[in-house]
């Protein structure tokens, strides 16, 4: 199993930046996929973006295009979430998963929160307007 602890959340006016992570511990080397998800009050869980553990296959939702980024840190044992330009429909609560295959790639289902084997507990995100 594989333990997520996120960290990063808190407060920012519309416009501003946030820098989310996930610290990764546990039985890292069974982890193939890593996806940041969210979810507003009220709202489905959504996707947010995907990452191969290898730092490759990155996509993203369509309302975080070109906004957000994702990427691995291999030295720190996280994946990262970089927030621009916010806005206030962004904030939500942010959740780290890990899949222990490559299927939610392969099969293209890596939007979707089934396919995930691990979760943190999330960090809010706050986007004041």
């Amino acid at each position: 199993q594989v333990q997520l602890v996120e960290s990063g959340g808190g407060l920012v006016q519309a416009g501003g930046s946030l820098r989310l992570s996930c610290a990764i511990s546990g039985r890292t080397f069974s982890t193939y996929v890593m996806a940041w998800f969210r979810q507003a009050p009220g709202k489905e869980r959504e996707f947010v973006a995907v990452i191969r553990w290898s730092g490759s296959s990155l996509y993203y939702g369509d309302s975080v295009k070109g906004r957000f980024t994702i990427s691995r840190d291999n030295a720190k044992n996280t994946v990262d979430l970089q927030m621009n330009s916010l806005k206030p429909e962004d904030t939500a609560v942010y959740y780290c998963a890990a899949a222990r295959s490559s299927q939610p790639l392969l099969r293209r289902t890596y939007d979707q929160s089934g396919p995930y084997d691990d979760w943190g507990q999330g960090t809010q995100v706050t986007v004041a307007s």
